[in-house]
């Protein structure tokens, strides 16, 4: 795959990741509860956070909540993106973008967007930057725009 991966979900052993020498770069995806125990142990720990969320508004405010109580108070650079996004729909996510600002919470301008790409790609067992169906490009795409942008953020 190109890089190690590992299944830890022990909160002591995660909020040890700053003593991981070996690595330029670790990436953690933890349970999105607020309550998570892997949530509380890894931000921080962390230099950058990156909240994906769906745009919905049940999703949204939960994303807030977590923002306000988990990583606001860890003072850690951090960035919501918004994932599962409608392509028929892209007001929603628009719309997200806006109350996210207006909150001082800092979003991602790229977006996820949800096509059958990522199902299929999964199927396959491939990810959508392999797979060769239809809008496997739209996707691919939408993650490049995504890593372009945080990369920004991390040369800053």
């Amino acid at each position: 795959m190109g890089f190690d991966l590992a299944q830890e979900t022990d909160p002591a052993l995660l909020s040890e990741l700053r003593q991981l020498s070996d690595y330029a770069l670790v990436v953690v995806d933890t349970p999105p509860a607020l309550a998570s125990d892997a949530l509380k142990s890894v931000v921080p720990a962390a230099d950058y956070v990156v909240l994906p969320t769906p745009p919905a508004p049940m999703d949204l405010t939960a994303l807030i909540e977590t923002v306000r109580e988990a990583v606001m108070p860890a003072e850690v650079d951090y960035r919501v993106l918004l994932t599962r996004v409608d392509p028929r729909s892209l007001g929603e996510a628009l719309e997200a973008q806006k109350t996210l600002m207006e909150l001082g919470i800092p979003a991602c301008n790229a977006f996820i967007r949800a096509y059958k790409a990522h199902e299929r790609a999964a199927l396959d067992g491939v990810s959508v930057l392999q797979w060769r169906g239809r809008n496997a490009r739209e996707a691919e795409a939408d993650y490049r725009r995504v890593a372009e942008e945080i990369q920004r953020d991390w040369r800053d």
